[in-house]
């Protein structure tokens, strides 16, 4: 227990002068925030939070309820005075006693207080158990309302955890030791680095917050990160098609091309040597071509699902066919480009074109009857705000998307990443995985608007069909022989949404599987950690409880599992080209290419 009498000696004066002197610093560096932020650009503000009007309708259901039901109200209520008065009389009787000091219960634990004055410090520890108690509190009387649409309640609930969580002691230096402790040891120097690192934020993002979370100057594109060799043997408005150098003698005939999502960068798929799998497909002995989509500005405001389509997987399929002199190639769609690869089959079936021999879908949503997480961005209000930034910006723009997913998991990817840079002063950390998750990608607007109304909102694909190309594009047509990664924790595209959506396919040809953990590191899980297992079962009527709780576990990685499935289909193996491209195909730039340097500044 921490005591009046044995607690650590104070700052000396001399420790005084510094933390004023550094403390001082602070003014200049105010002047640069102040600058800032008068510069900031704008945003639609129907993207900062739901409409007040979620909030009345649940207000109104919950007083009608207290109306109807008193007793309910006095019960919460009642229950929370109770543990609130308790709570300070516990601590009033600690000070009767003399000792300035935690109860003995410390109050239950949380990660995000792991500093041990949480628990032995009185001031700290008041503070925790009283947040607990309020957020406690908060939860009970949201998941008390009655009456309300399934989707809003689901939206209150989340925006409520946003609440909670905004307000936790962790996130005010008044209220945060790790903050405070530092702030002493380092006299004042890391609250002016800390502010030296949210001013640079600023300025990088023209006035929005946007927390950096790796060390940007740590990586280079093509130096120590997307380092496997190829070239760009085809460039169009939309992508470059990179064709990578063969690491075996021999390669199998059909080749494969992997179409990336353009919410992110392809560079997901080839960190590094030891958990790429660029580089562990060619090791393979197969002739690979990744698409590597543009960056698009506001001259792109009129680019749809259509055009990326067109110039997009069309545009490839021609030019890899071109290339290897092949008539079928393999594919593969990850996230939204999965989404869009079901898509350009059910045109290609509808053309009677056989360009495709077999598909493999990462994390891919074709069903989206399920909002799951992403409902409460998915309801009008929200929506209405996204077309109407979109309309004045000509794109959507990486950051917005940005914050969306991040604050799915704002604790880890908002709150604690800010207190370690802005209140403890500290430089982001040199990781890849967070280098590439903040080099965003932009959204043509007409794209986003009808991904996010035909398919997310209206669901098209699978129950009416959606018109593009001057086709009717249906799930079902989807009949080529398939594989479906999916992955078990993903809160972006649920197992079992991507399952049902497989399900609905027309293929006789299907192979599911569950990788363990989410959207990206289930699928970038190299053989070479055996770190994540993953789950089979040929069974696919069965509906998702049913096929996980009879699927098989096996140890390790599905890479190899799912390259045994791919290289039933790929051909028998000839002589590697002796190089990328041919005379039609010149290199126009080494991989990673030009278009995946792009920034996402519009």
């Amino acid at each position: 227990m921490t005591t009046t009498e044995d607690a650590a000696p104070g700052p000396t004066g001399e420790n005084i002068e510094r933390l004023t002197e550094n403390l001082s610093k602070v003014e200049k560096l105010s002047k640069r925030l102040l600058e800032v932020m008068s510069s900031k650009s704008s945003h639609n503000p129907a993207l900062n939070a739901p409409s007040h009007e979620l909030f009345a309708k649940a207000a109104s259901k919950y007083w009608t309820e207290v109306m109807h039901n008193p007793a309910k109200l006095m019960e919460q209520q009642v229950e929370y005075w109770g543990k609130s008065v308790k709570h300070f009389a516990d601590a009033q009787k600690q000070l009767v006693k003399g000792k300035f000091r935690a109860p003995e219960d410390p109050g239950p634990s949380d990660r995000r207080f792991a500093n041990p004055l949480w628990d032995s410090h009185p001031y700290f520890n008041f503070i925790k158990q009283q947040y607990l108690i309020n957020a406690g509190a908060i939860k009970e009387a949201v998941a008390s309302v009655e009456d309300l649409d399934a989707k809003e309640k689901r939206r209150l609930s989340y925006f409520a955890d946003q609440i909670v969580d905004m307000l936790a002691p962790t996130n005010f230096l008044a209220t945060n030791p790790d903050a405070l402790e530092k702030a002493l040891e380092t006299e004042g120097q890391s609250l002016v680095s800390g502010l030296e690192n949210l001013v640079a934020d600023l300025e990088a993002n023209n006035g929005e917050l946007v927390v950096r979370l790796a060390d940007e100057k740590a990586f280079e594109l093509g130096g120590n990160i997307a380092t496997t060799p190829g070239d760009v043997v085809y460039r169009n408005r939309m992508m470059e098609l990179i064709q990578y150098k063969p690491a075996t003698e021999k390669v199998h005939e059909i080749p494969l091309v992997v179409f990336p999502p353009w919410i992110n960068k392809f560079y997901i798929l080839d960190l590094k040597a030891q958990n790429s799998l660029i580089k562990w497909v060619t090791e393979q002995g197969y002739t690979l071509f990744v698409v590597s989509w543009v960056n698009p500005d506001a001259s792109y405001h009129d680019v749809g699902m259509e055009d990326y389509i067109e110039d997009g997987y069309l545009a490839a399929l021609r030019e890899v066919k071109a290339i290897t002199g092949q008539k079928q190639v393999n594919a593969i769609g990850y996230c939204i480009a999965g989404t869009t690869l079901a898509m350009t089959l059910s045109l290609l079936k509808q053309r009677g074109d056989k360009s495709i021999k077999s598909a493999t879908f990462f994390t891919a949503l074709t069903d989206f009857s399920d909002q799951g997480e992403f409902t409460p961005f998915l309801q009008d209000d929200f929506i209405d705000g996204i077309d109407a930034e979109i309309e004045d910006k000509g794109v959507l723009r990486s950051y917005i998307m940005a914050r969306t997913f991040s604050y799915l998991r704002s604790n880890d990817l908002v709150y604690s990443p800010a207190i370690r840079s802005y209140m403890m002063g500290e430089a982001p950390p040199a990781f890849d995985l967070l280098y590439w998750n903040g080099d965003g990608a932009n959204l043509p607007a007409k794209m986003a608007h009808q991904y996010l109304r035909q398919l997310c909102q209206g669901n098209r694909f699978t129950e009416g069909g959606i018109e593009f190309l001057g086709h009717t594009l249906h799930v079902r047509d989807v009949d080529v022989p398939l594989c479906s990664v999916a992955c078990e924790t993903d809160h972006i595209a649920a197992w079992k949404d991507c399952y049902r959506g497989v399900q609905m396919m027309g293929s006789k040809q299907k192979t599911f599987i569950v990788s363990q953990s989410g959207h990206i590191a289930g699928i970038v899980n190299p053989p070479s950690k055996v770190k994540y297992g993953h789950y089979t079962n040929d069974d696919l009527s069965l509906s998702p409880k049913d096929w996980f709780e009879t699927a098989e576990f096996t140890a390790g990685s599905w890479w190899p599992r799912w390259e045994e499935w791919l290289s039933n289909r790929s051909g028998k193996m000839v002589p590697a080209p002796e190089q990328t491209g041919d005379s039609e195909h010149p290199s126009l730039a080494p991989a990673p290419g030009t278009y995946v340097k792009m920034k996402a500044n519009a």
